[in-house]
């Protein structure tokens, strides 16, 4: 083999999958994993073998974005009909264990009456025996929580399932990602490593570091087939390099969606990466080649799969040196650990954070602060909007932060004071509880009372009263799934008269009006602050 050295094209998409479906953190944890298999993807591939065109004419029409709908044209049936089988001939225990789960809610429903729940474990099926703790709230509700340590530890969590898809990308449209899944063709190479992979991690390093395709091979070990098709993801040219910023101020980079850099020249923070490939389409970005060597902190906000990207943190996790992540309320089915999902992927440094705790870092200090709405009013404590103080500079990056109780904000105040900086998501309209959370419930739930429990962000009303608590200088509206290199994830297309661009408008408007600077971000910017104390002296 040759000992020229290459590097990884900067446009080599790579699909971290579970059973060949997008993976994303619920398809990590064991739990809610084996709920996805039996209540998403076996009816959604059932479906789509029983009526392909009505899947085919479905995709095609804006309205129903984002629904339970493959998009392979009608085509490839025998390739769906064999991964239905495959899927149930490999998991025939996560199946047990969804079955399971909800025959336990119905016993605890109805049988669970506020008396002892001591004589009920003996009524636990037996494939959840010593995984799960039977509980009342203070108002005799029942209900279970899981051992989520025991579960990695057991069958219900298999590497094997996982895999890697590898292909080049020179578009920004891609299938939506939780209704498709992700079947291997002749442009593509699939790896089936488990995501946790060390050799992932020198693929990786490939974007900036040259090696030869034997040292890849070793570390991934490739056929001759795939050494093969492996050819045709590198490259012999070097890319540019990133340089760390060293400036005496703050720099502060938007990648898109909720994705923020923050750099000193003692720190580097990212937050949510979701970061674009390099290729033409036209629309300028910052991409992975604009990021420095090493991040510092990696800020998560909540576990939904345009914030916790993990095709994004896998290229990354060998640059981060510590992942900071909403500490986990403790087993409830809706609400998986997020530091043990990362912590399983491979990343070596995950610290959580709770309400108000702080982290001291280089030039300053992360807050977690409360993060309320866009969780469908389910009881999911995974979520913590970050308060970030950078050389006396205060930024907050409320992600998707809906303002139901503004009193819980002039609480906050009183002990964090002004914020110069607000980053605020406004899709105020979100999808029903059942679109994200539908595979978790063990019992139907009313169509008003779904349509009525929303994953959404703030209107204009509770954002500008954000701004008004908190006497922000700058605000800048984000999250809002318009690049196009989301869709598939995010499923969004919006016209001037959709209701998150008409609030967030609004909210521009009223903000510039009373002379604070205000933007809804889309595709790159930059933005330099500079220290206060050097430009009081100055």
């Amino acid at each position: 083999m040759s000992n020229t050295k290459y590097y990884l094209k900067q446009n080599v998409q790579v699909e971290p999958l579970f059973n060949q479906w997008y993976a994303w953190s619920h398809l990590i944890a064991p739990a809610t994993a084996a709920m996805n298999i039996v209540n998403s993807h076996l009816k959604i591939m059932k479906s789509y073998v029983a009526a392909p065109q009505v899947h085919a004419n479905a995709v095609k029409n804006p309205a129903l974005l984002g629904g339970p709908f493959i998009d392979y044209e009608g085509g490839r049936l025998n390739e769906i009909r064999a991964l239905i089988d495959r899927t149930i001939k490999e998991n025939p225990h996560m199946i047990a264990f969804a079955e399971s789960v909800k025959a336990l809610d119905d016993l605890l429903r109805n049988e669970a009456k506020g008396y002892s729940l001591e004589p009920m474990y003996e009524k636990v099926p037996e494939n959840l025996r010593g995984y799960v703790e039977l509980v009342y709230d203070l108002n005799n509700n029942p209900s279970m929580r899981f051992y989520e340590p025991l579960l990695y530890k057991s069958e219900y969590y298999n590497p094997s399932s996982q895999s890697v898809l590898l292909s080049l990308i020179e578009q920004d449209h891609r299938a939506f990602a939780l209704s498709t899944p992700r079947l291997p063709d002749d442009q593509s190479l699939q790896l089936h490593v488990p995501l946790s992979h060390p050799g992932l991690d020198e693929m990786f390093k490939m974007k900036h570091e040259p090696q030869t395709l034997s040292y890849l091979s070793e570390h991934l070990s490739l056929d001759p087939d795939q050494q093969e098709k492996f050819r045709s993801f590198l490259t012999e040219d070097e890319p540019p390099r990133t340089s760390r910023y060293a400036g005496e101020d703050v720099r502060v980079r938007y990648f898109g969606h909720a994705c923020v850099l923050l750099e000193t020249k003692n720190v580097s923070m990212l937050l949510d990466p979701v970061i674009s490939y390099k290729y033409d389409n036209g629309i300028d970005r910052y991409t992975f080649l604009d990021l420095p060597d090493v991040i510092d902190y990696a800020l998560l906000t909540h576990g939904h799969q345009d914030h916790v990207m993990i095709e994004s943190l896998m290229q990354l996790r060998s640059k981060i040196r510590c992942m900071v992540v909403p500490r986990s309320g403790g087993g409830a089915l809706q609400d998986p650990s997020m530091k043990l999902v990362l912590e399983t992927l491979g990343f070596k440094n995950v610290i959580e954070i709770g309400e108000l705790e702080t982290i001291e870092v280089p030039d300053g200090v992360i807050t977690g602060l409360p993060f309320m709405g866009e969780h469908t009013d389910l009881n999911i404590q995974v979520k913590m909007a970050h308060h970030v103080r950078l050389k006396d500079q205060t930024f907050l990056f409320a992600a998707d932060t809906n303002n139901i109780e503004p009193r819980l904000y002039e609480h906050i105040f009183r002990i964090m004071g002004d914020i110069d900086v607000l980053y605020l998501g406004m899709e105020c309209d979100g999808a029903p509880l059942t679109w994200l959370y539908g595979p978790l419930l063990t019992k139907q739930i009313d169509r008003k009372m779904d349509q009525s429990r929303r994953l959404n962000g703030s209107n204009f009303e509770r954002g500008y009263a954000l701004v008004n608590q908190f006497n922000c200088k700058e605000v800048y509206i984000y999250a809002m799934g318009q690049e196009p290199w989301l869709n598939y994830v995010m499923s969004i297309k919006y016209t001037e008269e959709s209701n998150p661009i008409v609030h967030s408008n609004k909210l521009i408007t009223a903000c510039r009006e009373r002379g604070i600077v205000s933007e809804r971000l889309f595709g790159k910017k930059e933005f330099i602050y500079r220290a206060r104390l050097k430009a009081a002296g100055a």
